[in-house]
């Protein structure tokens, strides 16, 4: 077959940057001077041209036990050769069921319920839908008032975007879900600045809450959700004693608590989950990144009995009835769910979260002592997790953090930035060595921009 005559056009097209839009990046300005990974083990990435990158985020949060693991490449290329898709609606394949069980035995209590998703945005639309299911089933159908948090992030979808309260992503897509409210933010740098893990003040704040039920009635509301540790907007760590009176609030008129723990989960904090960590008990998890080591995209929500109970069993379904309206093609994918059982058995047999518990203290102390460079103005950390925030330019905000972050690139380090906040979580593997390296190389960084 002769090839059409556009094909040396497309072919040279190919060789662009044009083509790929790339997701919440500065298109022009990344174009212009890329910053490309063309590989990655352990550690470490390498650039097209062979320059070594430490890795200080795991990726994007998500690769908590290291690049590279050939245990979860071996089990994802066995997969495609033995069940590359199998349909989850009415049907059914044995992996999934398996890790679900996997997963109901790593999260606290009786969250012993998990629906299957591609992504924490994925995850969160869904923990949303439950909490409306679960409300409708026991014949509460007008609890359908959300409230989030400012400062929350709980992905792209519409849902998301809508309990969501960082305002880049909720201004440009409308009002979103009718009736959703927010709480106030955490984040008290007059009170809090340079606190070692959870700040003192501001578990006050949780009260507010009530102020939302008075101003809306309680009989409204399906659900509250929030990230334990609000990780996009910058690490807001909750203060002490919020996370307990938030839940408080929440049990006393119905309401359920999510936690969005799609960050958190997988042993960022030293424990399975951040709902471990803190001993607070929410009615829904939302996880992903970590639970296929960002290998496959996977998520998954975890219900309590009595949500799942609640729906499933209630009594208006007949027995053929589908009792959710809701899942997605690839809930489950075979794939995805041999790259999440890998990892899971990684973390199991190398112990990384109990790991990440006794390196704690050793990474505390090493992010805390960028106290005092140029521009710092706060430091916030918990479990493995550490924010530098830096001082704004009059009229220019977020772009003395992006200098941080190209020049972090150039000397071999990647770090994430949001506004002129500075974020850090190197995949759990991270030696002690390492962890100095980072610092050092930061330090360097900070000490050579304006």
């Amino acid at each position: 077959m002769n090839a059409p005559a556009s094909h040396p056009a497309a072919t040279a097209a190919s060789n662009t940057m044009d083509a790929f839009w790339m997701p919440f990046t500065a298109n022009r300005q990344f174009k212009a001077h890329p910053r490309l990974l063309a590989r990655a083990e352990g550690m470490y990435y390498w650039t097209p041209e062979g320059r070594k990158i430490l890795d200080a985020t795991a990726g994007l949060w998500c690769v908590n036990a290291g690049h590279g693991r050939s245990e979860i490449a071996d089990a994802v290329s066995r997969q495609v050769r033995e069940l590359d898709f199998a349909p989850t609606f009415q049907m059914g394949h044995p992996l999934p069921f398996e890790l679900a069980n996997r997963l109901a035995g790593m999260f606290p209590g009786d969250l012993n319920h998990i629906f299957f998703t591609n992504s924490g945005s994925e995850s969160v639309d869904t923990a949303l839908k439950l909490s409306l299911a679960y409300h409708r089933a026991r014949g509460e159908g007008q609890r359908i008032r959300f409230i989030g948090r400012e400062r929350g992030y709980h992905g792209v979808g519409f849902g998301g975007i809508s309990v969501g309260g960082i305002v880049g992503n909720r201004k440009v897509f409308g009002p979103g879900l009718p009736g959703t409210d927010h709480l106030p933010h955490t984040h008290l740098p007059a009170k809090n600045a340079f606190s070692q893990g959870m700040p003192q003040h501001g578990a006050e704040l949780a009260d507010e809450l009530e102020r939302l039920v008075g101003l809306h009635d309680a009989s409204t509301i399906a659900a509250v959700i929030v990230e334990p540790v609000a990780c996009s907007t910058g690490v807001l760590v909750p203060p002490q004693g919020y996370l307990e009176r938030l839940r408080a609030i929440t049990e006393r008129h119905g309401i359920l608590l999510i936690f969005d723990e799609v960050i958190t989960g997988f042993g960022r904090l030293g424990q399975p989950f951040a709902a471990d960590y803190f001993k607070v008990m929410p009615d829904l998890i939302t996880t992903a990144k970590g639970l296929t080591n960002g290998t496959v995209p996977m998520g998954a929500v975890a219900a309590r009995d009595f949500v799942h109970d609640t729906i499933v069993n209630a009594a208006a379904n007949p027995a053929n009835a589908i009792e959710l309206a809701h899942g997605y093609t690839y809930s489950g994918h075979p794939v995805a769910c041999a790259a999440a059982l890998a990892t899971l058995d990684i973390y199991a047999r190398e112990g990384l979260f109990a790991r990440v518990a006794g390196l704690e203290q050793r990474w505390q102390a090493a992010v805390h002592s960028l106290r005092g460079r140029r521009h710092v103005v706060d430091i916030r950390n918990l479990g493995l997790i550490g924010a530098i925030e830096l001082e704004s330019r009059p009229g220019k905000p977020g772009t003395r953090a992006y200098d941080a972050l190209v020049q972090a690139f150039e000397n071999g380090l990647l770090i994430r930035v949001t506004g002129d906040i500075i974020a850090l979580s190197p995949p759990l593997i991270v030696e002690p060595a390492q962890i100095d390296t980072i610092i050092d190389m930061l330090g360097s960084v900070l000490d050579s921009i304006d």
